[in-house]
């Protein structure tokens, strides 16, 4: 499909200028931030409240949305997307209020340390903590412990896939569903996306290798030398893993290794689901107020909760909830024409 008009006319309003990865830190951030602008209108959202959770390195922020107090109703730890080094609660909170109102959950949208201040390990470890917290305190908050889901976008989604990785081999929490949105895995980024998409859509090859440099810590030379733990293509076994949905963007470098990710859990026994959006941009997230294509990627990440928790069985044996592995696609028929070089 083709760009979605809106979506173009959007990349064109902002060029020609500096890349943003030529930008200096504060003004990368502010970058980000700033597409809470082409979101839509906020849900209204019965209790909104911030939290300071324990962490390791001191509280972890979370904001917590709940849509009907006083009824136990799944919980969705999410942690916001951004390369490792921009993002925010505020940033996410227009997609975390839609999430909580249409899949009708419990949302906490994670604060987690940002780099180059505070490099890998430092954010999957708040991942970590905040996801172990919503299970332990599930009951305290409103939340339902049996259904308990990760999700993330971009860079956040690559904390959802080793934080359901991390739970399983604690042998917990126990988790219903891992949604990852245009996720980033692979160092490599080599893909035939890559190649095709590698500038001139928001999220460019050079971004992507500036993000990789600052949440490692290293230089790209070193990236083979990166833990699986960081680079979750790289996971020596994913079976035992939940069961997981990958949304996928058409216009996104990273939408090759989104697929070739969900491709490798079907093939180790993890019930999958993976949807390419058509004719939309690695930030359809945040475009919805101004392109249609967008929203809609939007209601696939809710549809994609309401089924994981309307079809969570917690007293079920293990086998039963993992089931065999498959993997159902939705594909753009044709590879985009490349914008840019």
């Amino acid at each position: 499909m083709e760009l979605d008009p809106q979506v173009v006319a959007l990349l064109d309003a902002h060029g020609p200028g500096p890349a943003v990865h030529e930008l200096p830190l504060a003004e990368f951030r502010a970058t980000i931030e700033g597409l809470v602008a082409y979101c839509a209108p906020t849900s209204p959202v019965a209790e909104v409240r911030d939290l300071a959770l324990p962490g390791p390195a001191g509280p972890v922020p979370v904001r917590l949305y709940h849509p009907r107090p006083g009824t136990a109703l799944p919980v969705v730890v999410y942690f916001h997307g951004g390369g490792w080094m921009t993002g925010s609660i505020d940033h996410m909170d227009p997609v975390c209020r839609r999430l909580a109102v249409g899949a009708e959950a419990v949302v906490l949208n994670v604060g987690y340390r940002l780099a180059p201040e505070h490099p890998f390990p430092a954010a999957l470890q708040d991942a970590w903590a905040a996801t172990a917290w919503a299970a332990a305190n599930a009951a305290s908050f409103g939340g339902d412990p049996a259904r308990l889901a990760v999700a993330g976008d971009s860079a956040g989604a690559n904390l959802a896939t080793v934080v359901a990785a991390l739970a399983r081999d604690a042998g917990g929490p126990q988790l219903t569903h891992q949604l990852l949105i245009c996720p980033a895995l692979d160092t490599a980024m080599d893909s035939g996306s890559y190649r095709e998409l590698r500038d001139g859509y928001g999220c460019s090859l050079a971004v992507m290798r500036l993000c990789w440099r600052t949440y490692l810590a290293m230089p790209e030379e070193s990236f083979p030398d990166a833990p699986w733990q960081a680079v979750p293509m790289r996971a020596p076994d994913l079976a035992g893993l939940p069961p997981a949905t990958v949304l996928t963007m058409e216009y996104d470098p990273l939408r090759d290794e989104g697929e070739a990710y969900a491709e490798k859990l079907a093939a180790a026994g993890v019930p999958v689901r993976v949807t390419r959006c058509p004719g939309v941009i690695h930030c359809a997230l945040h475009l919805d107020g101004i392109s249609p294509r967008s929203a809609q990627a939007g209601r696939l990440a809710v549809e994609a909760l309401r089924e994981a928790f309307a079809t969570a069985v917690p007293d079920a044996p293990d086998a039963a909830l993992r089931g065999a592995g498959r993997l159902a696609a939705v594909r753009a028929a044709d590879p985009p024409q490349a914008r840019g070089r």
